[in-house]
């Protein structure tokens, strides 16, 4: 037996009487796997833990769910002169009111046992209540701003995915057109399309749907389909040149998929975030335009309000009441800044280079 033992010591043979089955507890122990996630809930974890673009988006979402919702049961219209009826002599009363005044016929009114509903930022010389115009001015430039990108967006991303798929030639033409458009200087090209544009878009609508948009703000569109393409079209051309080299490309190309269908399944989808974050980071861009243009008398039309415009306005009696200029002032830097810093945290949240 003893023999056995010492000759079984020396064999390559495994002894399964030396093994035995490990308990649950053992295996709970020593098996500890991740969670199955997704590339998207990854990122949106991350996202969630940068406190400071979590609290941007916040500030992003009430900002823009005030200018949608406000209007909707505030007693003054962005357009209304207060004080001013047909058939009566104009009260000039309710112009220039101090926030929480009230005009003449408004005091009458109050005297009589009647509640009326304050003027928060008071009126402008026109006799308009500015809280319902500042409002109607922030829902006007978060519009433009998002739209804007939308733009940008698209045609980037279209000229990119073209420019850095087909290579050669057709790259070389693309990329000399977007070094001309960077070499323009972009104020001076902004302000200039945007004064012609109005000038030969103005006959053109009038009489149609887009009147009642206006020819500034398509104008507007106008210059950033022109000119504000070319940064999201050179981000995306690196991606997809560093993308069309991988296997699943080749593949594709040997099985005789054409370019078109291979950048639209596999090449925009795979950088589909950075696409998201430059979207992101475009939007304060484009607010930040049309509120200078309108600032310059090139943005929205009359009467209708832009933070811009309201900024512009306040300029003539910024002596007397330089609220007026603050309030569209501090929204404007609110909203630029909280995109800015919620675009960042995008970036750090879903760009895989940035994750270690």
């Amino acid at each position: 037996m003893d023999s056995n033992k010492k000759i079984k010591r020396f064999t390559f043979h495994v002894d399964l009487d030396s093994f035995k089955p490990a308990s649950d507890k053992e295996k709970e122990y020593l098996v500890q796997m991740r969670p199955s996630t997704t590339f998207f809930k990854d990122g949106m974890k991350r996202l969630y833990k940068n406190k400071i673009a979590f609290i941007s988006f916040i500030v992003i979402v009430l900002i823009t769910l005030a200018s949608i919702v406000i209007p909707l049961f505030w007693p003054y219209s962005y357009e209304t002169q207060l004080g001013v009826t047909p058939g009566r002599p104009v009260d000039s009363s309710f112009n220039n009111l101090a926030p929480f005044e009230f005009g003449r016929t408004e005091q009458k009114l109050i005297e009589s046992g009647e509640s009326v509903f304050p003027h928060i930022f008071g009126t402008d010389s026109a006799g308009r209540d500015y809280f319902i115009r500042v409002v109607y001015g922030t829902r006007v430039s978060l519009a433009v701003g998002f739209f804007a990108s939308i733009i940008v967006l698209v045609i980037g991303t279209i000229v990119g995915s073209i420019s850095g798929y087909f290579g050669g030639k057709v790259d070389l033409i693309i990329m000399r057109i977007v070094d001309i458009i960077y070499s323009l200087p972009d104020m001076l090209m902004v302000i200039l399309l945007s004064t012609v544009l109005k000038l030969t878009l103005t006959p053109v609508i009038e009489g149609t749907v887009l009147q009642s948009i206006g020819a500034n703000i398509i104008s507007l569109f106008i210059v950033f389909a022109l000119l504000y393409w070319v940064s999201m079209s050179r981000l995306i051309r690196g991606q997809i040149l560093s993308l069309r080299e991988q296997e699943y490309v080749l593949s594709a190309q040997a099985t005789g998929a054409k370019g078109g269908w291979i950048i639209r399944k596999h090449l925009i989808p795979n950088c589909i975030s950075v696409v998201i974050i430059s979207a992101a980071l475009q939007i304060p861009s484009a607010i930040f335009t049309e509120s200078y243009l309108s600032f310059l008398g090139l943005g929205v039309n009359a009467p209708m309000p832009s933070l811009g415009s309201l900024a512009s306005d306040a300029l003539n009696g910024i002596t007397s009441y330089t609220y007026r200029l603050v309030i569209p002032a501090v929204v404007i830097s609110l909203i630029v800044l909280s995109l800015n810093l919620f675009g960042d945290g995008l970036r750090d949240a879903f760009d895989p280079k940035l994750n270690g």
